[in-house]
């Protein structure tokens, strides 16, 4: 009896300290929530800020008087947070799946492909249909990283009749660069796609409206649950093949559901604001320190993670050049190639 309690005792202990992580997380995500509502290149009160989500539609016996900064809450800012919050969240938990799955520490979401085949379906339905905005071509750029990713996943599984780690990293690169050169093709014929191409691909959660959180939210939804299915194979899958299939995983299921969820994460994410550059490269790293390699907690911390990161750049870049702003994709940018440097000279964070 005496041993059972020394042993319990530590990993009880570890388990109330990340659930308290999680709490903590769950606070910063809040107030990183009401920065992005209240900060801008107009400076809203807190108390109109409240007035304006508690009072939609100024119901004149309990609201005041609906004014300019309750019209830019409602119609601009929240919007903007809701779809940072929501891609934000996708890419973090797809980048530490994805990192998991190839074992592959400088790994993100253009590493299968994905960013690659959205930005293609993307400039070519904009070259052919005249699209204009990006609630119009979201559709056509989900579907090409939906595309990119069953084509890198069914390149990887020919021959060995699996996708390792190996052959989906191989498969990733040849599928990105053919795609990103057909993209090149598109909008380098074509300037009217390159000025609307061009805006969408920096990467940005600004001027989209409620449509687009709306369209984009179900395939979030359903892909973090199968982020959160996936994690204890995935966690088998990181002792070795080998390990994971005397321990009765299926290798290829495994893989498959995790990789679906990668697809529909990324994907989705990518389609609404563009290529957020190294946030999925970033932010698993950050988690990985709070919580090691088990990847049940891993993944929710990345999840949370990215989307106080992206919140937090999104804020910064409207308060660095106001009164205009710098789109999150850049801000993000800056602030990822220093650590993305780091992470190469530092052995130690190089080993998953």
């Amino acid at each position: 009896m005496p041993a059972v309690v020394t042993i319990g005792r530590p990993v009880v202990t570890i388990r109330r300290r990340r659930l308290s992580g999680l709490l903590l997380l769950a606070v910063l995500l809040l107030f990183a929530v009401l920065a992005s509502i209240a900060l801008g290149s107009r400076f809203i009160a807190p108390h109109t800020v409240f007035d304006a989500i508690t009072c939609p539609g100024g119901f004149p016996l309990t609201c005041p008087a609906e004014g300019t900064a309750e019209q830019i809450v409602r119609e601009l800012r929240l919007p903007r947070t809701g779809l940072a919050l929501i891609t934000g969240l996708a890419l973090g938990m797809a980048g530490a799946l994805i990192q998991g799955y190839t074992r592959n520490p400088l790994a993100d979401a253009g590493l299968l492909g994905i960013n690659a085949g959205a930005a293609f379906l993307a400039a070519l339905s904009i070259h052919l249909l005249a699209l204009t905005s990006p609630a119009q071509f979201i559709w056509f750029a989900f579907a090409g990283a939906l595309i990119a990713g069953l084509v890198v996943f069914g390149i990887s599984s020919i021959g060995g009749g699996k996708a390792s780690p190996l052959s989906l990293v191989l498969a990733g690169a040849a599928v990105t660069a053919f795609l990103q050169a057909m993209t090149n093709v598109v909008i380098l014929t074509d300037s009217t796609a390159m000025d609307t191409y061009r805006f969408w691909v920096v990467g940005d959660v600004a001027g989209h409206d409620a449509a687009v959180f709306r369209q984009v939210l179900p395939f979030l939804i359903v892909g973090a649950g199968l982020a959160l299915i996936a994690t204890p194979g995935l966690n088998l899958l990181g002792l070795g093949d080998d390990v994971a299939r005397g321990l009765g995983v299926n290798l290829g299921r495994s893989r498959a559901l995790g990789l679906a969820a990668v697809v529909l994460l990324a994907g989705a994410a990518t389609a609404a604001v563009g290529p957020i550059a190294f946030l999925g490269l970033i932010v698993p790293h950050l988690a990985r320190a709070i919580t090691g390699p088990d990847y049940r907690w891993l993944v929710p911390y990345s999840g949370l993670l990215g989307a106080i990161v992206l919140l937090l750049a999104d804020t910064a870049g409207r308060l660095i050049a106001r009164p205009g702003e710098l789109q999150a994709g850049v801000t993000l940018a800056a602030l990822g190639a220093p650590f993305f440097i780091l992470l190469v000279r530092r052995r130690k964070l190089v080993n998953l």
